[in-house]
């Protein structure tokens, strides 16, 4: 034990006396770095790969030299080169090509350091314009047409006889000198985007000969098929599917322009009374909402929104309920069923006294024969009602406790109990007493 106990007291001992001898003391920086850049850079542009050269020398070893290339005070691009030795070194920077960005003076900065982190500069102004295109070229999946200048600022166009109104394409411009390159413009998250392939959903309002365009400064391209809901364009997020963020009166008067088979289109009656074709009065409450067109399916959807986002139940009920499971889906269950896919939850019309409300169709917008789902306090996992929290009063539909035939909070059709064919069914979430001690109705029409 008395080994032990002088072992560890030398180690004490030797830690204190390093503790007092081993003090750390900052590089002093040395040498003399010599950097040499001529001006080089004449007749930049955006997308640029700009080639530089230097020279460095010093009388200790080296250690990088960077190129960084600033747009006013925000650093764009850099690149960094290993300096083993003097003598002279060549790179390249990249020039971005952003969306508008004006012309104007870049500042380009060289950083020589050596090994004792000792450092010389040297910048440049850099006069960067957008490049004026002799052409760009228009790519679809079976051929390609070159766009030529309209004499507008950064505008292009190509007027062809195109086989199909329906045009899916990208864009891509020539490298207009050896420092240049292609520069490709596609389709990301429903807006054209630099340096993506994925085809652009072109789409002209008439047959024959039309012209497609895009401005290589703005990204305006076209043509686009549009949608007016209220005289404002919904917003295109791919050639299926428009959408807009509005705020919206209970009772509100809604025109909607551009869709001329609305007529056969399905309308969801918990958010619009239809007074004529494309004519419509909003149902629910006063609040912001997210309107979704779908082209294929021939629907309006509708959410709850929260800022920008779905709406989420707030603890003292107001906000949204959202609908996940299975047998249940709009326009119909066959054509888009929610399934326990959170992206496809169903919003609830909330209509009004921290009521909540869905109406359904036998054999069209809800199984008759068969239920499975639930409702959730957002549009995703985590908040949801179960049998503790949720109670029902109907003769139709019951509520789940995880040992009667449903897990818990799941909605199941009573025993013997069938919904009829094309009836209307109305069901209410009443959260009035709180949001866990909520009460569901359903009510047949």
């Amino acid at each position: 034990m008395k080994k032990i106990k002088y072992w560890i007291l030398s180690i004490v001992v030797l830690s204190v006396a390093f503790s007092c001898t081993d003090e750390i003391t900052e590089i002093e920086p040395k040498g003399n770095p010599v950097l040499v850049v001529e001006n080089q850079f004449a007749n930049v542009h955006f997308g640029d790969e700009l080639p530089f050269v230097a020279s460095v020398t010093d009388e200790i070893p080296l250690s990088t030299l960077t190129a960084i290339l600033y747009f006013g005070e925000e650093e764009v691009s850099r690149t960094t080169i290993r300096t083993k030795e003097n003598g002279e070194y060549s790179g390249t920077i990249s020039v971005p090509f952003l969306k508008d960005i004006p012309d104007g003076t870049a500042t380009l900065e060289f950083v020589l350091v050596n090994t004792t982190l000792k450092k010389v500069t040297q910048s440049f102004d850099v006069p960067i314009t957008r490049a004026a295109y002799p052409y760009l070229i228009l790519v679809t999946e079976n051929s390609s047409y070159p766009m030529l200048p309209t004499g507008q600022p950064n505008e292009y166009a190509a007027t062809e006889a195109f086989p199909s109104t329906d045009l899916p394409a990208y864009i891509k411009t020539p490298a207009v000198d050896a420092k240049g390159r292609e520069i490709v413009f596609g389709w990301e998250a429903g807006t054209v985007m630099e340096g993506v392939t994925t085809f652009i959903p072109f789409v002209s309002p008439v047959a024959g000969t039309f012209a497609v365009t895009f401005n290589t400064k703005t990204y305006q391209a076209g043509p686009f098929f549009e949608i007016l809901f209220n005289g404002q364009k919904m917003h295109m997020v791919d050639k299926s599917n428009y959408e807009i963020d509005v705020d919206m009166t209970q009772g509100q008067d809604i025109k909607v322009e551009g869709l001329e088979d609305i007529a056969n289109w399905w309308i969801d009656a918990d958010f619009f009374d239809q007074k004529a074709a494309g004519e419509f009065k909003f149902v629910p409450i006063t609040g912001k909402y997210r309107i979704s067109a779908n082209l294929p399916l021939k629907y309006f959807r509708v959410e709850v929104l929260q800022g920008g986002s779905p709406a989420s139940l707030k603890a003292d009920g107001t906000g949204a309920i959202w609908i996940i499971g299975q047998n249940i889906g709009k326009p119909s269950v066959q054509d888009r069923e929610v399934g326990w896919e959170p992206s496809r939850a169903l919003c609830m019309a909330p209509v009004g006294n921290k009521k909540y409300q869905i109406t359904v169709q036998g054999g069209r917008t809800i199984n008759t024969d068969v239920i499975n789902f639930k409702f959730f306090h957002q549009k995703g996992w985590g908040g949801e009602f179960g049998s503790a929290t949720l109670s029902s009063n109907s003769d139709l539909i019951f509520v789940g406790d995880g040992s009667n035939g449903r897990d818990n909070g799941n909605l199941g059709l009573l025993p013997d109990v069938v919904l009829e064919e094309g009836a209307i069914y109305v069901i209410v979430v009443d959260v009035t007493a709180g949001i866990d001690k909520a009460v569901m109705t359903v009510t047949k029409k």
